[in-house]
């Protein structure tokens, strides 16, 4: 039986102390797929505008949080990198803004201790300077270009020719915050149903007179457990596994998603005196990721990375983690192998980075040049859920669609919410939210 859940916030927004209750309910008026911080939001998000709403999160896993949004940097991204206009750079803009004035109301700590895209050489100069313009258009506040002698009064330890100074970048740890937006739920009235594996939804047969099911709550929802729900609209987060609820649900299969893991490196303890705060490459625009930063956590913790390798299994979080669906879902796919052939270059150099510790350190002495492969040790790893379309490019945007028919009409899919999802989950949650209002007339 899945367990639903009641929470109680210990003083200043300590972690839920999650207690099991007997599900009460089996019909709501929407159901929520997927209890990763975006999930959560938009649950949170959906019972503020409508307190009277019966909502349920269905999650496939025992805790929340437990994929993408409890492996991350926990970085609050400032907006810089996503094109002009788009939904990335309007809501991470809005996000990181109503991220921190969320965690000074709930008390969660954060630290905005800003952040440097550092330019090492000189062809890197105009794509930096390239960088801070769609800053700009994009609204990032406080954004300044600075010189040699300004980064290393910011950050003694690095080097560097020119650098971008964002001073609305910071840290926290989402874990945290998503779990603060699970205790939100509870208290506004909604439930939350783990050990809750969607595997199917179908219209309902017409129940008899006066049954609650039906034509009132006309879909149902069901797990691998054979446990099921009934509920008139569904709004799916499922990150990793987005497209295959949008394959169950009748609704188109496109964009795919092709899992990559990240391996980050740890600085050792006694050597993270040398950053202060977050560290980061010019994003070089022929290769689809950012490159190695540095990232400092809210444990005191300092984070090298991350890499970039295909995963072969789409929660695999180790090098010999292995699927063999989710990798031949992946190999099969022709967006993955067009993605591959216009990067080999790139791709065999993360790959190979991924098992040289020297490969790596060396590409963080380009900025510190002090870090030596004595002062690492080999980290946490997290799986990004990228979506690819069918020509091999990577969608850049967040996604919301919907399909047709019977089922397909109730539903609403986030399809792609990758980083910086987390920094705008507020913000997403919002627009989510708008766009379901439109579509259901809730």
């Amino acid at each position: 039986m899945a367990a639903a859940l009641r929470g109680r916030a210990g003083p200043g927004g300590a972690p839920a102390l999650w207690r099991l209750q007997s599900r009460r309910r089996s019909s709501f008026d929407v159901a929520v797929v997927g209890a990763g911080i975006v999930g959560l939001a938009t649950a949170r998000e959906l019972l503020q505008r409508r307190p009277s709403l019966a909502l349920a999160v269905l999650e496939k896993e025992q805790e929340l949080a437990h994929h993408q949004s409890g492996h991350n940097s926990g970085v609050i991204h400032s907006g810089i990198y996503y094109s002009p206009g788009s939904l990335k750079a309007k809501l991470c803009v809005q996000g990181a803004a109503l991220c921190y004035k969320y965690c000074e109301q709930k008390g969660i700590p954060y630290k905005q201790c800003g952040k440097l895209v550092v330019a090492v050489e000189q062809d890197e100069i105009p794509r930096l300077q390239a960088l801070y313009q769609r800053g700009l258009q994009n609204n990032v506040p406080g954004l300044r270009l600075i010189g040699a002698k300004e980064i290393q009064e910011k950050e003694p330890f690095c080097r560097g020719l020119l650098a971008l100074h964002c001073p609305s970048t910071g840290i926290v740890d989402f874990r945290q915050v998503a779990l603060s937006y699970g205790r939100d739920v509870l208290e506004a009235g909604g439930t939350i149903l783990t050990d809750f594996e969607v595997t199917q939804m179908e219209m309902a047969q017409e129940g008899p007179a006066g049954s609650e099911d039906g034509l009132r709550y006309p879909v149902i929802v069901r797990s691998t457990k054979g446990q099921e729900v009934s509920c008139r609209h569904i709004v799916t987060c499922a990150g990793l596994h987005s497209d295959r609820l949008a394959r169950i649900s009748g609704c188109s299969p496109q964009p795919r998603i092709v899992p990559f893991r990240g391996d980050y490196l740890l600085l050792k303890p006694e050597k993270s005196y040398l950053v202060k705060g977050n560290i980061y490459p010019v994003p070089n625009p022929r290769f689809p990721f950012l490159g190695f930063h540095f990232t400092p956590r809210m444990d005191g913790s300092v984070w090298l990375g991350p890499n970039a390798v295909l995963a072969f299994k789409r929660e695999g979080y180790k090098p010999l983690d292995f699927s063999p669906g989710d990798f031949l879902d992946a190999v099969t796919y022709s967006g993955l192998r067009k993605l591959v052939l216009r990067n080999v270059s790139y791709g065999l150099g993360e790959l190979y980075r991924a098992f040289s510790l020297s490969a790596q350190v060396r590409q963080l002495q380009r900025f510190i040049p002090e870090v030596t492969t004595n002062d690492v040790l080999r980290g946490p790893s997290g799986v990004r859920a990228q979506a690819l379309d069918s020509e091999g490019n990577l969608v850049d945007d967040f996604v919301f669609d919907g399909g047709s028919g019977p089922v397909g009409s109730r539903i609403l899919h986030v399809r792609n919410a990758p980083s910086p999802a987390a920094t705008s989950s507020l913000a997403i949650a919002s627009a989510i939210a708008d766009e379901a209002q439109r579509r259901f007339q809730l």
